[in-house]
């Protein structure tokens, strides 16, 4: 406020609503920015048009029937979020999840990285105003990942596929083809997709060196995922955590050096091709066996069996957007007395004003889709 009536008393000051119907907003998200010219000097985000009370649905419904609402989290990003999810669960009630089963849950994890960083990097590609084509290209290869969701989860985007203990549906031989299919064609679309736009000289003029977060301060404020690494912060749940079987697979984690707008989208494009490497090996090493624990199976056909004992766990995943986190306390009850996400789209959001003070107006939009948010996960 200060600094609002510092430079009211000039008579340079224009203050600008951008959103919540702005589609560069990505969503129903509002930014109210203070300019000075076409500088920035204040930007706060207002965010709650989309809130769904999500948490405390969750606290109202059995464990198993909560699955379905994290889908509707991330819509880009479904199969993550039941990764997350189901990762929790089964901690809270010590549940196994077997060979096969946990193959697939990485496989399907993965495509969905691939699914969301195209889309991520289309859409920033798009902000800029002028680039459209990319779009259509990430988007034709996300069609074809979806093609496979739908084949295997019935869904193209609300899968609500894994389970406790496994996941709802086998890998049959056809789309296991469709996916080794995909896998083999991916590097020559990140190929082509790089040759027409990391050098390029319009993306490099208007990314680099703009929206600029420093290691100290996305860490100080929490921030994960591919923002956080494209400040050179090591930092990914895969290797710290290793759930699932993440430790068997052999992949590195890209980084980036300044932490501008062109280093987060460089660091989801080397992301992609760690991901290809994490399916290929998946590919290959998948076993034969149960897709779901034979002792799980027989307590989801009536969800209120699934009853974990009394007591509390986090679980957390390396979702594409950031550390997606869920905490449960359980009653001894069919559905769970506390649920509560930690949401990598609300907490990244918390560096955007201090990625665009001192940036140009035009920048805003650039910065904001670098970072990559969701708003079913930021107003859950």
């Amino acid at each position: 406020m200060a600094l609002l009536n510092e430079i009211k008393k000039d008579g340079e000051i224009l203050e600008i609503n951008f959103g919540p119907q702005h589609p560069s907003t990505h969503g129903v998200f509002r930014m109210r920015v203070l300019l000075e010219g076409e500088t920035v000097r204040e930007l706060k985000p207002v965010m709650g048009y989309l809130h769904r009370n999500q948490e405390q649905i969750a606290e109202n419904t059995t464990y198993a029937g909560i699955i379905g609402f994290t889908d509707r989290m991330d819509y880009i990003n479904a199969l993550s979020n039941n990764f997350s999810y189901c990762l929790t669960a089964e901690k809270l009630a010590s549940v196994e999840v077997p060979e096969r089963a946990a193959y697939i849950r990485v496989i399907m994890a993965e495509l969905a990285r691939l699914v969301n960083h195209a889309t991520a990097v289309g859409f920033l590609l798009n902000d800029l105003g002028s680039f459209f084509t990319p779009l259509l290209y990430a988007l034709r290869e996300r069609e074809r990942i979806l093609d496979v969701f739908e084949a295997v989860t019935g869904s193209r985007m609300m899968c609500n596929y894994f389970r406790f203990g496994g996941v709802k549906r086998d890998l049959d031989e056809n789309s296991l083809t469709a996916i080794k299919t995909i896998v083999r064609k991916f590097p020559r679309f990140l190929d082509e997709f790089e040759a027409l736009l990391t050098s390029n000289e319009i993306l490099c003029m208007r990314c680099q060196n703009v929206g600029v977060l420093p290691a100290d301060l996305a860490i100080n404020a929490g921030i994960t995922g591919p923002t956080l690494r494209a400040s050179g912060v090591n930092y990914d749940i895969r290797k710290i955590d290793r759930y699932g079987l993440y430790d068997r697979f052999d992949f590195k984690v890209p980084l980036g050096k300044k932490g501008d707008v062109y280093d987060r989208y460089y660091v989801r494009i080397l992301e992609m091709r760690e991901s290809v490497k994490i399916l290929e090996q998946a590919l290959q090493a998948i076993p034969a066996g149960d897709f779901i624990h034979p002792k799980t199976a027989p307590l989801l056909r009536n969800p209120r069996n699934f009853k974990p004992p009394a007591g509390e766990a986090y679980g957390r995943t390396e979702s594409p957007k950031g550390e997606l986190g869920f905490y449960l306390v359980s009653d001894g009850t069919p559905q769970p007395w506390r649920c509560h996400v930690r949401a990598p789209s609300l907490i990244n959001l918390s560096a955007l004003e201090t990625m665009c003070l001192g940036q140009k107006i035009a920048d805003i939009m650039i910065i904001l889709g670098s970072i990559d948010i969701v708003l079913g996960e930021t107003d859950r």
